[in-house]
Order: C-alpha cells, then structure tokens, then sequence
C-alpha cells in the first residue's frame, strides 16, 4: 500500500468517524451540560481514552481475530506489516466472513434510518419510504434472505456471517433504543454525574460500532483503523465542547452519514462476493456523499436563519 493511499485511507476513516458520531456528540454535550466542571473534565481526559483505545481500538482487532481465529492477537494486529505467507492467507481467508457480515449489519442501518427514524428529507424519495415504515422488517428479511441464498452457494461460513450481521444490528439497535430513553433521565438531577458518566461511556460504545463496522470498508488494516478512527473521535470531543447548537444547523449531515454507510455496506458485499473494488473508492465517495450533504445543510441554515 503506497504512502498516498494511507493518507487517503485514514482521511476517509476520519470523517466517517466523525459524521456517524455526530449524534453521539450531541448527546454528549446535552448531558455534560448538567454537570460539575470536575466531572466534564474527567469525561473529556479519561473519556476520550476509554473511547480510542478500549472501544475503537479494542473492537477492530477483536473482529479481525475472531474472523481468523488462527490467528495470535499479535499476528492480527500485524497482518499488514507481517510477511508471513500463513498470515497473508489467514487473513485473505477471513475477509470474506468479515465484510458479509460487517456489509448486512451497515444495510440493515440504513434501512432502518430510511424508513423509520425522523428525519430532514433530503430526497423526494425519502418521504415515500418513511411513510412506508410498517415494510422495514419484510424488507430486511427478504434482504438478508438474497444474501444468505447467495453465500450458501459460494461458502456456508458466509452464509452465517450474514446472519451474525444482521443478530449485531438487532442487538445495537435496541441498547441504542434504550440509551435514547436513559437520555432523558441523564438531563435530569435524578442521578449523580458519576453515574452520568457510566450511562455516557456505554451510549458512546453503541455509537462507535457504526464507524468501527465500516471501516472495513476502507482497509483491513487494524493499525490504519485504529489510527483514523482514533483522529475521528478526538475530533468528536471537539466537537461536544464546542458550539453544539452550530452543529445542529447542519440538518442533513446525518442523511450524508446514512448514504456513506449505504454506501460502504454495499462495497463490503459486493467484495465479499469477489467483486474487486478499488481501494480509494470508499474514501472517496465518502467525501463526495459527505460535502454533497454538507452544503445543502449549509444552503438550509442560510434560507431558514442567520447565516452559518
């Protein structure tokens, strides 16, 4: 891998982190809000540690060994540095498995924003979806039914690897559900800022999978993942102490986070199934789906209020 396509790499992995934590962002400068300075300093100093290293750092080389279970955590983590022709074909083994569930899991997400979650309509078709809701579940299962069929003919591992996939989504999906309800008790005075601070570090773990998951999008490199999902998180931090409310003007940064995990949930199947796919399609794309969004959000908050 060439020196520019490392920078490309972890630049794309940067903003994906970035606009898939947005939410998380905004949550987590609500509730800070509520706090004692001391404690918003421990989650800002101790926080961002627990989020880089024990989470986004954590969770990468765990998938990649799991996946290839031959695997030392060592040689998982070193796989792209390793010269060894066992690593090499442990790691080309595994890929497949990786990325069929990795892909259903990122579908299932946009799936499930398109036709269920309230949004700020950024195309015309998205309002037909959205009034369609009661279909999510029969359009997963058909989805996930057409990925099954298809890796039951190429390798049965995939086959399940979709369903563990789309077993992840369910199960982020509902500790998501229960955070944004914890969330409302957060902004209260019912609990301490210690406890606060426990309820935000697990809100920031389910939000992490999305960025981690698409990764694998961009490169199978943990040391490059862990790298720009690192700079991704630090700039999240960023962002919660600073002018939250600015963020929240740019109404469809979140459409532009949905379309890249479409996006890359795509390029993750599609690869699964021996599709070669360059390289600096994904990081590219990012950016273009990413700036597309982010000047409309721009165009809105000129027409609809002071000037961003």
């Amino acid at each position: 891998m060439d020196l520019l396509t490392i920078l490309l790499t972890i630049s794309g992995l940067c903003l994906f982190e970035i606009i898939c934590s947005i939410d998380n962002a905004i949550i987590n400068a609500e509730v800070l809000s509520t706090m004692q300075e001391k404690f918003r300093r421990w989650f800002l100093i101790w926080g961002m540690i627990i989020a880089v290293f024990l989470v986004r750092g954590l969770l990468p080389l765990l998938l990649v060994w799991l996946s290839s279970p031959d695997l030392s955590l060592w040689e998982a983590f070193t796989a792209m540095f390793s010269e060894s022709p066992d690593v090499a074909h442990a790691i080309e083994e595994s890929t497949p498995l990786l990325l069929t569930g990795g892909g259903v899991f990122l579908v299932f997400l946009f799936l499930h924003w398109l036709f269920l979650e309230e949004k700020h309509f950024g195309f015309r078709g998205e309002s037909f979806f959205y009034s369609k809701g009661v279909w999510f579940f029969a359009v997963v299962s058909l989805f996930l039914s057409l990925i099954v069929w298809f890796a039951l003919n190429r390798d049965p591992m995939m086959a399940f690897s979709a369903v563990i996939g789309s077993t992840a989504f369910f199960i982020v999906h509902g500790f998501r559900q229960n955070a944004e309800l914890q969330e409302k008790k957060l902004l209260g005075t019912g609990l301490s800022d210690m406890s606060k601070i426990l309820y935000l570090e697990v809100i920031d773990a389910t939000f992490s999978i999305d960025g981690v998951v698409g990764a694998f999008a961009f490169t199978m490199s943990v040391p490059l993942i862990l790298i720009g999902n690192a700079l991704g998180a630090i700039a999240v931090r960023q962002l919660t102490i600073s002018n939250i409310d600015r963020i929240r003007r740019y109404v469809f940064l979140k459409n532009g986070a949905m379309y890249s995990i479409f996006f890359l949930g795509t390029i993750m199947l599609l690869e699964s199934f021996g599709f070669g796919i360059p390289k600096w399609i994904s990081p590219i794309m990012t950016f273009l789906i990413v700036g597309y969004f982010y000047f409309r959000s721009v165009e809105y908050a000129k027409r609809t209020m002071d000037p961003a």
